[in-house]
């Protein structure tokens, strides 16, 4: 049964290579745009649902897509991608010596019968305390204007991450072990097994 990753994201798509698992990358866009009331975990599980369910539209045979969306929150306010530099700037000034929550919503969709796991993983992250030549620094990467919440732990922010309570991999946007189980639990076996 064939895998197919609805994102463009190449850290999702790094994730399943190094795991060694084989798969096809249909990126998709949708509206991600938040429901009025809706929480964080609820709003990704849906963004999740939505990206398999669009891609799957122009998918035959048998198939399971995987949708994930990612966001960042710190005390109780959304931290999406920053829309400029000094917003991506205030975010980071905000994650500053503090921690926050990362959670990635993740939908598992096996096709044709249309069966879908669904669910969200949450992180806490720690953050040391950052100069303002730091933030500087590394908004001018331009590294965080594609990332929620400004910042990529697999990249240079990493060396700001003082600790990581929870799935290091959801905070780079796929939960592989919880995305490993769905799958198996949608009848995908990897192909060394």
């Amino acid at each position: 049964m064939k895998l197919i990753l609805a994102s463009s994201s190449p850290r999702r798509a790094a994730i399943l290579e190094n795991a060694g698992i084989r798969f096809e990358r249909r990126p998709t866009e949708i509206d991600e745009s938040p429901l009025a009331g809706e929480s964080a975990e609820d709003s990704v599980v849906r963004l999740a649902e939505e990206k398999a369910w669009k891609v799957s539209r122009g998918v035959a045979g048998p198939a399971i897509v995987i949708g994930a969306d990612t966001l960042v929150v710190l005390d109780g306010e959304v931290m999406a991608k920053p829309r400029s530099a000094e917003e991506a700037r205030e975010m980071l000034r905000r994650l500053s010596g503090r921690t926050h929550t990362v959670t990635t919503g993740i939908a598992a969709l096996r096709l044709p019968d249309g069966t879908t796991v669904r669910g969200a993983e949450h992180t806490a992250v720690t953050f040391a305390t950052l100069s303002e030549n730091e933030i500087d620094a590394y908004v001018a990467t331009g590294e965080p204007m594609d990332k929620a919440g400004a910042y990529g732990v697999q990249e240079r922010a990493g060396r700001f991450v003082m600790r990581i309570e929870g799935c290091y991999f959801n905070v780079v946007g796929l939960p592989l072990a919880r995305l490993y189980a769905m799958l198996k639990e949608l009848g995908w076996q990897a192909d060394s097994e």
